[in-house]
């Protein structure tokens, strides 16, 4: 008897499908116009324009951010992030209606709600996870160490912009009209790469990660901003002791000793950055004139809101109050000359202080509603920190530790500058940390391959 054999199935056929590195590509195109407005920032900006390639492209980013949350369906915002990005509209509208002209209210309502409001809200509803979080943290990076090697070498070549009488300061492609654009950028750098480097499982990340943090310290030094090193050390302060109190001493010992080597042993700027340095200490004993300009602008702006302590003197009106209010220590504006640009007086059209701003401008309505709204996005931070990190570490220490930064140095300046929309940026990833879910999912869970 014979019998049959049955030859075996065939095997399914293979459905082709995209490789992993097209699939990654994918997973982050949502999170690439984001990327593309700190790229931006890369470019050299006009001393004259009043607008940069990086605002004009974060217009688009709002636009890309409504359609792709509309192709999404479902809610798109939380109702703590309602509450936190919807009451700053109010205090910004009541003090748009006192501003002196029409011009006037639409340019700063149109500025305040781009930086405080929108593109926040554009990054918040972006970012979902960690990788979508980790490109957006190395765009800005990247452009931090663009900016600070540009900026080091016009230290080297003395083509920088004048500081006590040589062309020595740092300030990247941002010119001589804001000197403090390139602090700003290598300071968000620095406190981005410290948080990758914390947080960091991978001991190769770890590693690039502390050596581009390190690296960066010399551009930002070589800016002599006083601010930008203040918030600095603040935001990576914070960042360390979310991690341990051993561990932070044992790195601020690590740093001081590298200050110590760089600086004195070296001779890296020493001059300068000891004078720079020393000026930190001596504002009430022998403050110069800048420090001198700053603490009558601040009591111009408390004047100010004064007279007017609900809604403020309206957006955009300190400069035209200041000099009713300011002393005659005053001086009537600042020099600026190098990086390619001639001599200028620079006016001085701000209380540099972003906190006196509002609250000269908008008054303890503009205060209670968008500084407020900043006080609970912190509280939400700090509440999504004690519930732990998880595997998000290396995306939500810079998060925590950018949105420190912010806070600080809004002690020492204001929104003004190319530089701002990064402002929008750091606030939108601070605001995925804490927000996403309303604190009912981790922002550590990987979303699936979109």
């Amino acid at each position: 008897m014979s019998t049959t054999t049955t030859a075996p199935p065939a095997p399914p056929l293979a459905v082709a499908g995209p490789v992993p590195a097209l699939r990654r590509a994918r997973s982050v195109l949502p999170v690439l116009p984001i990327v593309a407005v700190v790229a931006l920032l890369g470019l050299p900006v006009a001393s004259d324009s009043s607008a940069s390639p990086a605002d004009a492209a974060s217009g688009l980013l709002v636009l890309w951010a409504v359609a792709h949350a509309v192709l999404r369906g479902g809610r798109p915002l939380t109702r703590t992030a309602v509450v936190v990005f919807g009451l700053p509209v109010v205090g910004i509208a009541v003090a748009a209606a006192g501003a002196v002209s029409a011009g006037d209210a639409l340019t700063g309502l149109v500025r305040y709600v781009q930086v405080f409001v929108l593109v926040p809200v554009a990054v918040l509803l972006l970012v979902r996870d960690r990788r979508d979080a980790r490109p957006v943290l190395w765009s800005m990076v990247g452009l931090a160490l663009w900016q600070g090697a540009i900026g080091v070498k016009q230290y080297l070549t003395a083509t920088g912009a004048s500081y006590q009488g040589a062309n020595i300061r740092a300030v990247g492609t941002f010119g001589a009209s804001d000197v403090m654009g390139m602090a700003n950028v290598v300071a968000f750098g620095v406190v981005a790469a410290a948080g990758i480097a914390l947080g960091a499982r991978d001991r190769r990340q770890r590693v690039v990660a502390v050596a581009i943090a390190l690296a960066l310290l010399v551009p930002l030094a070589l800016s002599f901003s006083r601010g930008a090193w203040i918030a600095t050390a603040a935001a990576c302060a914070a960042q360390l002791l979310l991690v341990g109190v051993r561990q932070a001493a044992k790195v601020f010992g690590a740093l001081i000793a590298l200050t110590v080597v760089l600086v004195g042993g070296l001779g890296v700027g020493a001059t300068a950055l000891e004078e720079r340095l020393t000026s930190i200490t001596q504002v009430t004993d022998a403050p110069d004139q800048s420090v001198v300009d700053r603490y009558t602008m601040w009591a111009a702006a408390t004047d100010m809101w004064r007279e007017h302590p609900v809604t403020g003197v309206g957006l955009k009106a300190f400069p035209a109050q200041r000099d009713g209010h300011a002393s005659l220590a005053l001086s009537s504006g600042s020099d600026t000359a190098g990086a390619g640009q001639a001599y200028r007086r620079q006016p001085l059209l701000s209380p540099h202080n972003m906190y006196l701003l509002i609250l000269s401008e908008q008054g303890l309505l503009g205060l209670a509603t968008v500084v407020g709204g900043w006080l609970v996005l912190a509280l939400c931070v700090l509440r999504r920190v004690r519930r732990g990190v998880g595997r998000a570490r290396d995306c939500a220490f810079p998060a925590c530790g950018l949105l420190v930064w912010q806070l600080v140095n809004f002690l020492y300046a204001d929104i003004g500058g190319p530089s701002t929309v990064l402002t929008s940026i750091c606030f939108g990833l601070a605001a995925w940390w804490a927000l996403s879910g309303d604190g009912t999912q981790t922002p550590a869970a990987e979303s699936t391959p979109r």
